[in-house]
């Protein structure tokens, strides 16, 4: 039986649009039909066309892909997602925006899947120094801007100067909640918390 080719696209949000990841996997020859299309989250990797797409699978059979983040949220998951295509399904995987990815290069069995291996790892190594050294400027400009004096959080919200009044005439019943609130500026939550905590 001959080899299948097929494509797989993915868009994080229903309101993003995946026309672009399939102009060019259609330009690279995947009939529409062999398209794989998810519209969600890659958030808890539930995919519905995904777990189709690996169903089908049979070995000696080749993925496109528009880039290599549509595997997964993270290095560790498109890795995973990865070795299960190379080594369990024995597949191709052919990333279109980065051409060293694409096992199909093989001088022998072996080559192709290896220099894409070596490349994906350092791709996921130089992804996790990144992170790192996101967190750790982070660190250290918080670290700064405390030094500085900065606070963080949200500011606390000072209390009405006619708070207390406006809540008295409020219980006698002068006026309505609607109107307090209206002529302290506050919010409903934020009211009864005040005159809860002063005691009114």
């Amino acid at each position: 039986m001959k080899e299948k080719v097929y494509g797989y696209a993915r868009v994080s949000t229903k309101e993003q649009h995946e026309d672009r990841q399939i102009s060019a996997l259609l330009k690279a020859g995947i009939e529409k039909e062999d398209i794989f299309i998810d519209k969600q989250s890659g958030k808890d990797f539930n995919r519905p066309k995904y777990k189709k797409l690996l169903r089908r699978l049979k070995k000696g059979d080749a993925v496109f892909i528009s880039s290599i983040d549509r595997l997964g949220r993270n290095y560790a998951e498109i890795m995973d997602q990865w070795r299960i295509m190379t080594r369990e399904k024995e597949v191709d995987v052919v990333v279109l925006d980065m051409p060293l990815l694409d096992t199909r290069q093989k001088g022998d069995d072996l080559t192709g899947i290896f220099i894409a291996d070596l490349v994906l790892q350092i791709l996921s190594y130089v992804a996790q120094k990144e992170r790192e050294n996101i967190r750790a400027r982070q660190a250290e400009g918080i670290a700064a801007a405390k030094a500085r004096g900065v606070k963080f959080g949200r500011q606390k919200m000072a209390v009405p100067p006619n708070f207390r009044k406006v809540a008295i005439r409020w219980r006698r019943k002068e006026i309505t909640l609607k109107e307090a609130l209206e002529e302290l500026k506050v919010g409903r939550t934020y009211f009864f918390k005040k005159i809860k905590e002063l005691g009114i």
